[in-house]
């Protein structure tokens, strides 16, 4: 069994406040990662390995979502950054099979992209929602009943929980 915690970053600043890699978080966006970090930690979900894009606003979600876990083996990988689905697939594939829980932090419409491919099954209300938005700062994390990596694929996961910071819902 595999878990994989799907963290779409916290809300940026206006695209006209900077270069799109550059834009950091608001003050909502710090305040929301940090409390999505401390809800994860709070469930005793942890990841073991957090895959970051470097962006600013990825960045800055890690470093404020980070404060709630451990230590933790992290890693920015600059393909995550302008990644579709299937390339973010393929980066998880390729996770070391020590890893039992992967955290992705990365940006739209990517990041919503994978979890409705991977998600096949699982509460069908929270799978309603995730289809109609993955909102900043949204959590989504996926049970995967597969022993290697390399075995995740499409419809592979159970939807364990969607959460977003705004409502709380989706447990």
């Amino acid at each position: 069994m595999r878990r994989l915690i799907l963290f779409r970053h916290g809300k940026a600043v206006p695209h006209d406040a900077a270069a799109d890699f550059d834009r950091g978080l608001t003050a909502r966006g710090m305040n929301d990662s940090a409390a999505m970090g401390d809800y994860l930690a709070q469930d005793h979900i942890e990841p073991d390995l957090a895959l970051i894009s470097p962006s600013a606003r990825t960045t800055m979600t890690w470093q404020s979502a980070k404060k709630a876990f451990g230590t933790i083996e992290e890693r920015f990988d600059r393909a995550i950054y302008l990644a579709n689905s299937g390339n973010l697939l393929r980066l998880l594939q390729g996770v070391k099979d020590s890893v039992g829980t992967v955290m992705l932090i990365g940006h739209n419409p990517s990041i919503h992209d994978l979890a409705l491919e991977l998600a096949g099954y699982g509460d069908r209300y929270a799978l309603a929602r995730l289809k109609e938005h993955m909102p900043t700062a949204s959590v989504v994390v996926l049970d995967c009943d597969i022993d290697h990596w390399s075995d995740l694929a499409p419809r592979s996961a159970r939807l364990e929980r969607f959460r977003t910071p705004e409502r709380g819902e989706g447990d």
